[in-house]
């Protein structure tokens, strides 16, 4: 303590000989005891602050014990006046040590809690004070004369969000992206009004505004030694701000927890990155297709991930089955995908991560849609920050989804924007997918010749077809041999599927391999059929869940909604700490997943057997001639391989 003290006393003593912060007690109607223990709260609070903290707030701030203050108020900031006042409600136990106690309040303690307070009240006064370096102060000026000679629209790109500004840190447009404060789609610079990025939150008061969302996170910066680990983006932006990180940091683990969103219910889904393992990230864009969700394609995020033991290099691209994909998508609790919900954005926008081969099956295989993997140049202090970035987005962020102003390409970029800080993509503004592709290529941050060579790009990843160009070809294979009437594979898949068994009585060994395929593809668009009926069904339904015939089913459908949304928001499995789960977090985690993907399966299971019963006769028999054919086809190509004197294994 008397170590503290002396501390406190050289720091004020050196603040008073060149001109800093300065606490002043107010003591008049204080005893000694009353005044000893307030002065040690105020020197613990001088020796928690960054020395640069107290250089830069140069003033005499006069703190006072008030009566008037609401019970659940801890202190408050008069700006204009440079007063901090503190509840006088809790001077008795600070002065008797009982506040000393453990609690349930964020900071463990009403002492600790009263220390944060004094911390977030002076940065308040120290984000009012316009606290900036030289440099921003000329870029600033420059900005402004710009802004008045040009108007907005002639502003260069390092002047977006810089003209307005008036406090030191809660304006700053690095800060207010981390915040998730982010800026709007094609508005110029304004920032979004609501931050999304609700879970895990040390005190949900940080959302109220940025100007909070700077005091509350300086608190846990000072105070908490695990701040780096659970949001190191932040602790980093505060160290280089001033230069200054607190001692006795709790050492923090390499890897990021995420949440697989596989379709695979019986593995488990709680994994880890090892951002050293990560070769390189690509913008992935599926192609677009005629629906009307869909016409502009699709944007994500493919992580090249190097299989354990593999150098980072080109060779990590063949290890497919280590790569993620990160996929902005609205989160559809109630299977009906409505158009009109998407514009006024009714469906949460979640951060989903998916392995790379579901990607791939969905797209090339079930959607016919290609896709393009093209390599993003950043260097490796931004591929690692960006992943970072995304683990806090991940179980933090649920937004909104909106087809025009916060889709796929918004989300995308302000991830890109945020987790980088690649000078390049600060101006960039596109709303479209594809958009996205193309001005990623035009600026040189994506790296797009990997495509001029359509075979060399496919053989390396960089692009994978889709199945619709191998499904023609198969088709024609059947067109030489038989006389089929239609000339486009669509046209073939459309019929019946008795229409299309007809045929296969005069089908070669060839023909038949073709005809497989085609079944295979014929089967996959049934169940998309089935997938939008069971949509409608559902929708049209929900009023007549008492009926007999659909309500187990019903339920069945939507305890396997709800029990999903787990995968794309992870942080409904924890119910304490904040920011990136933690080793202490970890048990907790494992068992709550497992627990949840075990439900899943089941559910899923339970669907399967059920769904029979909300699927039209038509259709479901449409279906189940179709699984017929397959086995059909499967039978007569063995019989005739193994009559052409094929080998048979």
């Amino acid at each position: 303590m008397l170590r503290l003290a002396l501390t406190a006393f050289c720091l004020l003593a050196s603040a008073m000989a060149q001109g800093a912060l300065r606490l002043e007690l107010q003591t008049a109607g204080l005893d000694s005891a009353e005044i000893a223990a307030s002065q040690q709260l105020l020197e613990q609070a001088m020796a928690a602050l960054p020395p640069s903290f107290i250089q830069r707030l140069d003033r005499t701030v006069s703190v006072r014990w008030q009566t008037d203050l609401p019970l659940d108020a801890y202190g408050r900031a008069k700006p204009a006046r440079d007063q901090l006042e503190l509840n006088a409600a809790l001077l008795p136990a600070l002065v008797d040590g009982s506040d000393n106690q453990p609690g349930q309040r964020q900071h463990g303690s009403q002492r600790r809690e009263l220390l944060a307070t004094v911390l977030h009240e002076l940065t308040h006064l120290y984000d009012r004070a316009r606290v900036q370096s030289p440099a921003q102060r000329l870029l600033q000026q420059r900005c402004r004369q710009q802004q008045a000679s040009r108007g907005p629209v002639g502003l260069a790109e390092e002047c977006r969000s810089q003209t307005q500004r008036r406090f030191s840190l809660s304006d700053d447009p690095q800060l207010l992206d981390l915040a998730g404060w982010q800026e709007r789609a094609g508005q110029r610079g304004a920032r979004d009004q609501q931050n999304d990025q609700v879970d895990r939150s040390p005190d949900t008061y940080e959302l109220s505004n940025p100007r909070e969302f700077v005091a509350v996170n300086i608190e846990y910066f000072l105070l908490d030694p695990a701040y780096a680990c659970r949001r190191p983006a932040l602790q980093r932006y505060f160290r280089n701000h001033f230069d200054w990180a607190p001692a006795n940091q709790t050492p923090c683990r390499p890897e990021l927890a995420y949440m697989n969103a596989g379709s695979d219910f019986q593995s488990q889904p709680l994994r880890t990155i090892d951002p050293q393992q990560v070769y390189e990230v690509d913008y992935l864009f599926a192609d677009a297709n005629q629906q009307w969700m869909s016409r502009w394609g699709h944007g994500m995020l493919r992580l090249v991930i190097c299989a354990p033991g593999r150098p980072r290099g080109p060779d990590c691209r063949l290890d497919l089955d280590r790569h993620l994909v990160l996929s902005y998508r609205a989160f559809v609790g109630d299977v009906q995908l409505s158009s009109w919900d998407g514009l006024t954005g009714n469906y949460p926008s979640r951060l989903f991560v998916l392995p790379l081969d579901q990607v791939i099956t969905e797209y090339t295989k079930v959607e016919l849609r290609s896709l393009n993997s093209i390599p993003l140049r950043l260097n490796r202090e931004q591929i690692e920050q960006l992943l970072e970035q995304t683990a806090q987005l991940h179980w933090s962020y649920d937004g909104g989804y909106y087809f025009f102003t916060n889709n796929c390409a918004v989300e995308t970029l302000k991830l890109l924007r945020s987790g980088t800080r690649h000078p390049q993509l600060q101006s960039l503004d596109t709303i479209l997918p594809n958009g996205l592709q193309t001005l990623l290529a035009a600026r040189g941050v994506a790296d797009a010749s990997v495509l001029d060579n359509r075979e060399e790009a496919l053989r390396l990843g960089y692009r994978f077809d889709s199945f619709r160009e191998r499904y023609q070809a198969m088709f024609e294979v059947l067109r030489q041999r038989m006389p089929i009437p239609q000339s486009e594979v669509e046209e073939w898949l459309d019929l019946p599927a008795a229409q299309r068994r007809a045929w296969f009585a005069d089908a070669d060994l060839r023909s038949n391999a073709a005809l497989l395929l085609l079944e295979q593809a014929a089967l996959r668009r049934q169940a998309l059929l089935a997938q939008e009926e069971l949509k409608n069904t559902y929708l049209n339904q929900q009023d007549a869940s008492n009926q007999s015939d659909w309500s187990q089913a019903s339920q069945t459908l939507q305890a396997l909604l709800s029990e999903s949304g787990f995968l794309s928001r992870p942080s409904q499995l924890l119910h304490s700490g904040y920011g990136l789960p933690q080793d202490s977090e970890w048990q907790e985690l494992q068992e709550q997943s497992g627990a949840h993907q075990r439900q899943l399966h089941l559910l899923s299971q339970q669907l399967e057997a059920q769904i029979r019963l909300l699927l039209s006769p038509a259709l479901l028999a449409e279906l189940e001639t179709g699984k017929a054919n397959l086995k059909l086809l499967d039978s007569r190509l063995r019989e005739q391989h193994k009559a052409s004197g094929g080998l048979t294994l």
